[in-house]
């Protein structure tokens, strides 16, 4: 697959053989701005190919991600020898403080 840089001013002129040659002649389009890079013209199926990877991408950082979580909850419940926290507990002793605190300020 080979890549040509285009001035901006060019892709004005010629967008339709421009979009040819990239829809059939497997070619990628630099667009540049004084020289400069400012975007790619590419195919349906590059672009169906770069999103494909990307979700791929995303999908191995999120199982990496999910491992390390139950890495941690592993030794979490190694240092609690197994035993489970109660959330409903912590929860009930949370409200509990803040109503004796409230009644305290509010000399209830």
């Amino acid at each position: 697959m080979t890549t040509t840089t285009v001035s901006i001013g060019q892709v004005k002129r010629d967008v339709s053989e421009l979009v040819n040659r990239v829809a059939y002649g497997r070619e990628r389009i630099v667009l540049t701005s004084r020289g400069k890079p400012k975007a790619v013209l590419i195919s349906v199926e590059e672009f169906e190919r770069l999103k494909q990877q990307d979700q791929q991408a995303k999908l191995e950082q999120h199982r990496t991600w999910m491992n390390e979580v139950d890495q941690h909850v592993q030794q979490i419940l190694a240092r609690r020898e197994g035993k489970m926290i109660d959330a409903d507990v912590i929860l009930e002793a949370s409200r509990a403080d803040l109503e004796e605190r409230n009644d305290f300020l509010f000399q209830r």
